[in-house]
């Protein structure tokens, strides 16, 4: 019991693990934990859509593919070319420590090969969360993320999440909430 609530303790770290991607982006800022979460959702969504996956795996895959990063911080793309972690050791670590540890290594493992259907959604459901946040920041006017847009949907694998790419960049991130821009609610919150 003492490993689980260490565990426990340990991806609490994961909300305040920054995603370092953003520096570099130059505006913007994320959680590890806040891009697991986003990432959860999308998964369950790319499951529904394509109809013919486990979807508790998928999202089992969203939920855990960082998990490492609470011992080894979040690398973006520059750090990367430079620097290099041993996520392997983290899970093979909890793997060991945890009566239930195996699972997670398990769906981690399926996760990085990429070869089974589930494991191609739950890494276009990461990119697809790195998309709306992209698109998040360029409609507030950075343009870099702009450029970065275009890299990252050239990363999608699945139709499932070629589709909902296509439909995040012409969409306003703030139409889900702010449709309506004639209403009167937004001048006088129909109070008169």
């Amino acid at each position: 019991m003492d490993k689980i609530v260490d565990f426990l303790f340990e991806i609490g770290i994961l909300a305040r693990t920054p995603r370092s991607g953003f520096f570099f982006l130059g505006s913007g800022e994320q959680s590890v934990a806040e891009h697991l979460n986003r990432t959860v959702y999308i998964g369950f969504i790319l499951a529904e859509m394509a109809g013919d996956v486990d979807s508790a795996k998928l999202m089992k895959m969203c939920l855990f593919h960082d998990l490492a990063e609470a011992r080894t911080s979040d690398l973006n793309y520059v750090h990367q070319k430079y620097a290099k972690t041993d996520e392997s050791k983290v899970i093979d670590e909890h793997a060991d420590q945890m009566p239930f540890g195996y699972k997670i290594k398990e769906v981690i493992s399926e996760y990085e090969l990429r070869e089974s259907k589930e494991a191609m959604l739950a890494k276009d459901a990461d990119q697809l969360e790195l998309l709306l946040s992209l698109k998040e920041q360029e409609d507030i006017g950075n343009k870099r993320a702009t450029d970065w847009i275009v890299s990252t949907v050239k990363r999608m694998k699945t139709a499932e999440a070629k589709s909902l790419a296509e439909l995040i960049i012409k969409t306003p991130s703030e139409r889900w909430w702010y449709q309506d821009k004639e209403d009167s609610w937004w001048v006088n919150r129909n109070k008169e």
